[in-house]
């Protein structure tokens, strides 16, 4: 499956932050979004999501301009787990994971046998089974993190948006998260991921693409988009890109 935004201006009604954005993302892959702060990656997000109105063009999902679906369908193909993980009240883990069914029942519907199996499913894939009847406000910000993203596969989307996922979480908790995200890509899944750290496009064998001065600087795979050149124009430090075993890494100089 495709999803396609086509020459379009991205911002709030009193000022354009991206314009002229050509994107084309597939499921069975994992593109990484970078860019200082202030660039414009949730902005890019919340158009897709559709909490921002385009100021001009299209976005396209196998070929279906999305602007006339209903929240429903929209929710049916794309997910969202946003950086804030907080919930008002102590649900268990289970039922936080459950909510991601809403989009497939209808309004007066309750989650039957068949929703509450994907949701077990779900805790499974993100090897949180054991979370199962603990209250979500009592765990730890990396369980809570891998509980919203299990709600989000819960929706069974093509598509998956992840606002900065490792934000906020320690070090171990970042690295768990990233390797969930490398089990869940497939043919059927598409990861969009914005991240601070180029590191994690390298860890995810990621594609990329570079947001800066308000448009698309660079697109690609991670190995050929990601380069210290690049990395000096956007965030102005020296960073030289080395490779440790299999994988590359950035290496801040002058430090």
């Amino acid at each position: 499956m495709e999803l396609k935004i086509k020459n379009a201006s991205l911002g709030y009604r009193r000022k354009v932050v991206l314009r002229n954005i050509d994107l084309e993302l597939l499921t069975g892959q994992t593109t990484c979004f970078i860019g200082k702060n202030g660039a414009g990656k949730t902005t890019l997000f919340k158009s897709i999501l559709g909490i921002l109105p385009l100021l001009d063009g299209e976005i396209l999902l196998d070929g279906k301009n999305i602007a006339a679906w209903n929240r429903r369908r929209f929710a049916q193909k794309v997910a969202y787990v946003p950086q804030a993980r907080s919930l008002p009240f102590p649900f268990t883990v289970f039922e936080v994971v459950l909510f991601g069914r809403t989009a497939h029942l209808g309004a007066f519907s309750s989650p039957g046998k068949a929703d509450k199996l994907i949701a077990e499913d779900c805790l499974e894939r993100l090897q949180i089974r054991y979370l199962k009847d603990c209250l979500f406000t009592q765990i730890s910000g990396g369980e809570q993190q891998l509980a919203i993203v299990a709600r989000a596969l819960a929706q069974q989307p093509a598509f998956l948006i992840m606002d900065e996922p490792t934000s906020n979480l320690d070090f171990g908790n970042q690295i768990k998260i990233l390797n969930q995200v490398n089990k869940l890509k497939n043919d059927s899944l598409g990861i969009l991921m914005a991240t601070h750290s180029p590191d994690h496009a390298f860890m995810c064998d990621a594609q990329v693409t570079v947001i800066h001065r308000e448009g698309i600087r660079k697109q690609g795979n991670c190995n050929q988009v990601i380069t210290g050149e690049i990395l000096r124009e956007i965030y102005d430090v020296d960073v030289s890109i080395c490779r440790i075993e299999n994988r590359k890494t950035c290496i801040p100089l002058n430090i």
